[in-house]
């Protein structure tokens, strides 16, 4: 972001996200992109019509007042000459309270409507939405209108109109005005005519309907004297602005008041609430193979900020009457009560936030929350109002006191994300991921997929029999738990067994749980390693604690291969637009979270921000409904590209070495909609037939679950084409020879609380729990094995080190303490899963995990007797708790 993007960020990208935010609108209440166009036309017209009106007003005076100086003023030049004429004339200004910088009031129509220009060319001319759209005799309003046709040569009419009414409103506008000033305004008119000729028709669709609307406002104020009155004498105007004055009961504008107010907000949305967002995990910002320092992000949002806040508002402040400035400073002040309280106390819960400022949940709140929103910002608005009429003194000490500690608390975070950031730089060069695989030795591979969920398994199988076929060899265990409904709760264990759980890391309370995770991702890798394997370890997940992992922490194990795979097969350019998208997002994403909750929603848009064209770009998806589904996401892309190039990642050889890989992939994390029945990403889904002609897929082995919305919906689907694209890859290994020699490992971390299956719901206290959080998919193909078949046994995913080596090392010991590697633990008691939600690494990262509810568990997990909530009273469900 360079210093001329900056300034267009902070002149033009307010005025742009306006048009685009009322243009999106329209299109979602139902308008054709024509009919937006008429409505933002009209809106746009409607919000600066006080602007222009004003700005006529001052042009008007500028004039009066020029007309009233200039017998003087020629007088004085036919008199003087040189030094001795320049003095005489500014003293004749200061006479007659005139400065030569007046004269620029004349061109402040002019002044607005460059910048309103630029915004409206930027947006509609790369619009998207409007190409191949048509609208009545518009066949493209992409496109040039070409609606006369001579002798087989197209010509445009549509700049020729634009032309004809923007002359006739100008000749109704202009009348007794100097010939100087009509020159000047047709010819501003012709340069319009010549630069947009070959524009699309859409922007001259609205360029028109913005001539029309002035025409007929020149009209009206022909008719009705407005003029006229606006353009009455100085004097008059004084008397205008006294009787303004008597009307407020003295108070004057107080243009600190404004400012104040101007500069908390602005610090608000654009500074503290983004870079809150970024530094509670700054890594999730960067994108390794096109490093974009995540800093950059903040810049932006706050040169939005401040354009919208400061300068427009400012420029609407300053061309108000004394009146016009109270109503504003009263309007900003109590707006800046409402945004913090709003912040601070509501929205704060909805859940993970993904990087593309995407919540997991989506952004709700029930019909009692937005009544108790609504109470409480009115009375807060009502406080604010009679605090700034009663203590405006007091008002300003306390936006300045609030601006900064606004400011400190932006700084702390700041650094927080440099800090983070600091020894991330973009991919190197080198040789892509890779790993290998012999055909006569022996191969042990453990796919770890993010969320996972286990409860979809029966589903999957009876929709796609073919699996079965796909997965010959291996044994799905039924009925496994995990450790927690995160990753860094549930992952240790599942890396590093037993030793490694919630409540065995919290026992080592003298260690960092940072040094802890690190050594668990270490154990499989380093006891392999040791024991003669050659090793590949991708993506070890939460590597120092880090987003993108931090692979140093295998540096001292040269013979262990490292590499980052998430993203390294995706389109760099998405990454751009990722990018540029979060730009534009991160000031909506501050507004979102400051507005009304019952607003909060409409602006979050699905994640959307109200983006025009949003679900074209590439990098995200926009669910319409369970079936429905426009656009593609870079984050599920990211993970499944991976799992689609695990072929090419594969390197198959007639040796003897044996080899241990290792994979971490987060594509079922990611949940994104997919085009059925063959579960693969598409620009535009649309299921309705299938899904329609197969509503008894979820209805399996005595058991359902509810699959009634878009989200349910995309997290099945890419639970199964996690498993069509790995049962390619186990086809590959048939082919190749190197099948039956490999063992393989299919694990998750933890399920995801979706309340699908009511036997696996309780409430706990005042809580809901979905047990399915804590449901992780196991399947394992031992060497030579054959059939697919089901277990009952009850497994947890700390079992995955010692089944990795199990046969092959014998009596396996954990390098880094020197115990056996086993799974006695898990039937010397009930095992103890931790309830928390406090997933975030930079804030439970301490010694042990921060405090939280706990679930016992042992037996069969589908026995609701099995289950025993620790320090909580318990009352069962049978029906899904909302």
């Amino acid at each position: 972001m360079d210093f001329g993007s900056m300034l267009g960020t902070f002149f033009i990208g307010p005025l742009k996200l306006i048009f685009e935010i009322i243009f999106q609108t329209a299109v979602e209440l139902g308008c054709s992109p024509g009919l937006a166009i008429v409505f933002l036309s009209l809106s746009m017209n409607l919000l600066v019509l006080p602007l222009y009106r004003r700005a006529d007003r001052m042009q008007m005076q500028a004039r009066d007042k020029e007309a009233e100086l200039a017998e003087g003023i020629a007088h004085i030049k036919k008199t003087f000459s040189g030094s001795e004429r320049v003095l005489v004339l500014q003293t004749y200004y200061r006479q007659n309270g005139y400065s030569p910088l007046s004269a620029l009031k004349g061109s402040v129509s002019l002044f607005l409507e460059i910048p309103f220009f630029i915004a409206a060319y930027q947006f509609l001319s790369r619009l998207e939405t409007l190409k191949g759209v048509s609208f009545g005799p518009l066949a493209d309003l992409g496109s040039p209108d070409a609606l006369i046709t001579i002798m087989g040569i197209s010509f445009n009419l549509l700049p020729l109109l634009m032309t004809l009414i923007n002359f006739i409103s100008s000749a109704v506008y202009l009348k007794g005005f100097p010939l100087k000033t009509k020159v000047q305004l047709y010819a501003v008119a012709l340069f319009f005519l010549v630069f947009l000729y070959s524009s699309p028709s859409g922007l001259l669709f609205y360029w028109t309907l913005n001539n029309v609307f002035s025409l007929v406002k020149n009209i009206v104020y022909r008719i009705a004297g407005a003029l006229k009155k606006d353009g009455a004498s100085p004097s008059a105007e004084k008397r205008q602005e006294s009787a303004a004055a008597s009307d407020l009961k003295g108070r004057a504008p107080d243009r600190r008041l404004f400012l104040g107010a101007a500069a908390f907000l602005t610090v608000l949305t654009g500074l503290l609430i983004p870079a809150a967002c970024i530094s509670a995990s700054p890594q999730e910002f960067v994108y390794r193979e096109l490093f974009f320092h995540p800093l950059w992000y903040l810049l932006s949002a706050l040169c939005y900020a401040a354009g919208f806040f400061i300068f427009w508002l400012g420029v609407f402040y300053w061309l108000s009457g004394p009146k016009g400035k109270v109503v504003f400073e009263y309007a900003l002040c109590c707006l800046s009560g409402v945004f913090a309280v709003d912040y601070l106390f509501f929205g704060t819960k909805l859940g993970l936030l993904s990087s593309m400022l995407r919540y997991e949940g989506g952004v709700y709140f029930s019909t009692a929350q937005c009544i108790i929103n609504t109470a409480v910002v009115i009375l807060v608005a009502l406080l604010m109002f009679l605090i700034v009429k009663k203590r405006r003194s007091f008002v300003k000490m306390l936006l300045l006191a609030a601006c900064t500690a606004a400011v400190v608390m932006s700084c702390i975070n700041v650094y927080t994300i440099a800090s983070s950031v600091s020894g991330i730089s973009a991919a190197p060069e080198r040789k892509g991921p890779h790993f290998e695989l012999s055909r006569s030795g022996s191969n042990v591979v453990v796919i770890f997929l993010d969320r996972a969920m286990a409860e979809y398994m029966p589903f999957l199988l009876q929709e796609r029999p073919d699996l079965k076929e796909s997965f010959d060899g291996f044994t799905w265990y039924s009925n496994t738990i995990s450790f927690g409904g995160h990753t860094n709760f549930a992952a240790p264990a599942l890396m590093g067994g037993y030793e490694y759980t919630p409540v065995e890391l919290n026992k080592r309370s003298s260690e960092s749980l940072m040094e802890k995770h690190n050594e668990s991702l270490k154990v499989m890798p380093v006891l392999f390693s040791n024991n003669g394997f050659k090793v590949t370890v991708f993506d070890a997940p939460y590597a120092n604690y880090m987003w993108i992992p931090d692979l140093s922490i295998y540096d001292e194990w040269p013979d262990i291969s490292t590499y980052i795979t998430k993203g390294y097969f995706g389109d760099t350019s998405n990454k751009e637009v990722m990018i540029s998208r979060n730009m534009r997002n991160f000031f909506l994403f501050g507004m979102m979270k400051s507005i009304p909750a019952g607003l909060q929603p409409l602006l979050y848009d699905a994640g959307c921000y109200l983006q025009a064209g949003e679900a074209s770009n590439g990098v995200v998806q926009t669910w319409i409904s369970k079936s429905e589904a426009k656009g593609i996401s870079q984050d599920y892309m990211d993970g499944f590209l991976v799992l689609e190039n695990l072929g090419y990642m594969t390197e198959i050889s007639d040796g003897d070495e044996n080899t241990f890989m290792f994979l971490y992939n987060d594509a079922p994390h990611e949940p994104m909609m997919l085009q059925e029945p063959e579960y693969v990403p598409s620009e535009t889904v649309d299921n309705r037939l299938y899904d329609d002609g197969n509503n008894d897929r979820f209805s399996a082995d005595e058991r359902l679950i509810r699959v009634n919305s878009a989200e349910k919906m995309a997290h099945y689907q890419c639970n199964m084409a996690a498993l069509l694209e790995i049962g390619e890859w186990l086809d590959l290994l048939r082919s190749e020879g190197a099948y039956d020699n490999t063992r393989i490992i299919i694990v998750s971390d933890h399920g995801f609380y979706l309340y699908q299956t009511p036997e696996l719901t309780f409430r706990v206290g005042n809580h809901s729990i979905d047990a399915t959080n804590y449901y992780p998919l196991l399947m394992v193909k031992d060497f030579g094995s054959t059939g697919f078949t089901v277990s009952d046994e009850f497994m947890t995913n700390a079992d995955v080190p010692a089944l990795a080596a199990e046969g092959i090392i014998a009596d396996p010991v954990n390098p880094f303490t020197g115990k056996l590697i086993t799974t006695d633990e898990k039937t010397a008691h009930a095992q103890f899963i931790t309830t928390s939600t406090e997933w975030d690494v930079n804030t439970n990262n301490g010694n042990t995990f921060k405090a939280s509810g706990w679930a016992a568990v042992s037996g069969n997990i589908w026995d609701r007797a099995s289950w025993t909530f620790i320090d909580s009273s318990i009352v069962l469900d049978e029906h899904r708790v909302p």
